[in-house]
């Protein structure tokens, strides 16, 4: 059963400026929530305590498998996971960089390789597997981190800005593979974007920050 989300009357204040207020949406069914809106406007403060790593100054945040919440610990932790717009990469083969989640949470070598492999192949890299991953350019490396993120399988995926300062092929490629995996998995993903035509391109849902809030668009 997948997972859904509530965020319940979030604040959040940054050296006294409030950045969200009173900040509440229910993602209630999977698909692809796009949250627009211009810099400062709080997205990315929303989407890092939506996906646990920040904490609001108030409100709640609610995981809910079913109608049944769910306890925030590190089995939770596991199924979301979040892709900031520059993603860090490790300096070692691009192979290893999109393992590593897997091998850290124990996974039989075999499986994971192939795993692996198949992200990697989502994301039109399997021929540079064995290739240091720095050698990558920046919209590569953000496919890297997009697979490196899709191969742990989330149920509930946040993207911040996956394209930004990216060319258009990689746009194009990452767009794609943000919908296949979506279609897919059937997970809840929800991201951030500044362009206009990439909302009109991948969003079922369409979300703007506003006034410290989110609201449908």
């Amino acid at each position: 059963m997948g997972l859904h989300l509530r965020a319940l009357h979030i604040k959040k204040s940054y050296n006294s400026e409030p950045v969200l207020i009173e900040c509440s949406f229910t993602f209630d069914r999977s698909g692809i929530f796009v949250l627009t809106g211009p810099n400062g406007s709080g997205k990315s403060t929303f989407l890092r305590i939506c996906a646990l790593l920040e904490e609001p100054d108030s409100g709640e945040i609610v995981y809910l498998s079913g109608d049944e919440a769910t306890e925030k610990d590190l089995e939770l932790r596991r199924r979301t996971t979040l892709v900031l717009p520059k993603t860090g990469i490790f300096n070692t083969s691009v192979f290893n960089n999109a393992a590593y989640g897997l091998k850290i949470r124990g996974m039989e070598k075999s499986e994971r390789e192939v795993k692996t492999a198949a992200a990697l192949k989502a994301a039109g890299l399997l021929h540079k597997a064995r290739q240091n991953a720095l050698t990558l350019s920046s919209g590569e490396a953000q496919r890297l981190g997009i697979a490196r993120a899709m191969v742990l399988e989330p149920e509930v995926f946040f993207l911040d800005e996956p394209t930004a300062s990216v060319d258009r092929k990689n746009t194009s490629v990452i767009e794609e593979l943000i919908v296949r995996f979506q279609e897919q998995s059937s997970a809840l993903v929800v991201m951030s974007t500044h362009d206009r035509e990439q909302v009109r391109r991948l969003a079922g849902k369409r979300l703007a920050m506003e006034d410290g809030g989110v609201i449908p668009a």
